[in-house]
């Protein structure tokens, strides 16, 4: 059996042993590869959102019903709602049919176009196929879709869970579900107190709008950072009195910090420029001029 090899580096008592840095390297590496591959992916791909702000743009609706899978269709020729069954799909040289996530849609009339509500969470469902109807649902929990105009009927509210699924709330805190009927038809209902099975929904979303939703969240975080207070800039920007001579207020700034906090800090900056204005004219070296009192 062969000796371990010494090392014959030269080495200082008090010296640190360097880390190895492989595994950073190897996460880094990793990080790349997967930020190049969403750069590279498909903008049509068909993804499962992870938060309720990805859900928009043209969206997939099924529901892993027993003893067959479901998807939510409109027919634009009757306006109405038609759940399909992916059991009647008849595929060729009878090869496996493809899981259900694994699924994606292949005609317009399974698509659905969600808008989001602006200042909501909530969104409104319009149907891909035809004249645009929305998906609403009315004190008794019936569910249609054949109305042109939107309004609270027709707002739903997606809520992503944990098993990444998703439930739809309507307006009267009611979850839109799947219901058997008589002769073992299956319809939709709105009138759900709790999410259980059958409120529960897979959504599909395009990679292009999940990724759009990931820019405005970049875009809000980017906004909500605290405006910076620069009085300075500010007086060479709006002073117009004093000849061209920069005067700057020597009262303290925690007022302005105050109403930074309150969302009044342009309010604030014009009112401390104001008093500047009626003190500054009081002493004599700084006078106003014909073309100060124009102005």
């Amino acid at each position: 059996m062969l000796d371990k090899v010494r090392s014959t580096k030269l080495t200082f008592k008090g010296d640190q042993p360097k880390k190895k840095r492989k595994r950073e390297d190897r996460e880094a590496g990793s990080s790349k590869k997967s930020r190049r591959k969403d750069d590279n992916e498909d903008p049509e791909t068909w993804l499962l959102p992870e938060n309720p702000g990805e859900i928009r743009g043209p969206t997939f609706i099924m529901h892993p019903s027993d003893p067959y899978p479901i998807s939510i269709n409109f027919n634009s020729t009757t306006n109405r709602i038609v759940i399909h069954s992916f059991d009647k799909e008849q595929l060729e040289d009878d090869t496996e049919p493809p899981s259900l996530l694994d699924r994606t849609p292949t005609d317009v009339s399974q698509v659905w176009v969600t808008t989001r509500v602006a200042g909501s969470s909530t969104v409104n469902l319009r149907t891909g196929a035809g004249e645009g109807k929305f998906l609403s649902c009315d004190t008794h929990g019936i569910i249609s879709a054949d109305r042109d105009a939107r309004g609270p009927q027709e707002e739903w509210t997606p809520i992503v869970l944990s098993d990444g699924m998703v439930a739809f709330m309507n307006v009267y805190e009611k979850y839109l579900s799947v219901d058997e009927i008589a002769g073992g038809a299956i319809q939709l209902r709105g009138d759900s107190d709790e999410v259980g099975f059958r409120e529960r929904f897979w959504v599909k979303i395009q990679s292009k709008y999940k990724k759009e939703a990931h820019e405005e969240e970049k875009k809000k975080e980017g906004v909500s950072e605290k405006a910076k207070i620069n009085e300075e800039s500010s007086n060479r920007l709006y002073q117009t009195w004093g000849a061209g001579r920069l005067v700057m207020s020597t009262e303290d700034k925690k007022d302005l910090k105050k109403a930074r906090k309150e969302g009044r800090l342009a309010e604030a900056l014009l009112d401390r420029r104001s008093k500047l204005k009626r003190f500054i004219y009081s002493i004599p070296e700084f006078a106003p001029t014909q073309t100060d009192m124009l102005l």
